[in-house]
């Protein structure tokens, strides 16, 4: 079992920044990739970010060159760091990892509301 838990969402004029993390405890000597996915209200969750255990990273376009991606692996963290933000932007973001014990079984974090004012 892999608990995760978000922190660092709020409210930010469009063009601002906000930093997302997401500590991870319990079955962390098996981690493998990590990540972020976000839902809009009545919009499917989808892909944000994700970082693997080797730091390969992987982004979805509408946040290329604006959104970046990191783990600690020694602290067992994610972080998210989101600049120029735009208010379709707003949603709310969870923390994802997957394990080596588990691959194809996604652990969820509760969820931080970004919202993004015009």
């Amino acid at each position: 079992q892999v608990q995760l838990v978000e922190s660092g969402g709020g409210l930010v004029q469009a063009g601002g920044s906000l930093r997302l993390s997401c500590a991870a405890s319990g079955a962390i000597f098996s981690l493998n990739t990590m990540g972020w996915y976000r839902q809009a209200p009545g919009k499917q969750r989808e892909l944000v970010a994700t970082i693997t255990s080797g730091s390969s990273t992987n982004y979805a376009d509408s946040v290329k060159d604006r959104f970046t991606i990191s783990r600690d692996n020694a602290k067992n963290t994610v972080v998210l760091q989101m600049n120029s933000l735009k208010p379709e932007d707003t949603a709310v973001y969870y923390c994802t990892a997957t394990t080596r014990v588990l691959p194809g079984y996604n652990y969820w974090g509760q969820g931080t509301q970004v919202t993004v004012s015009s």
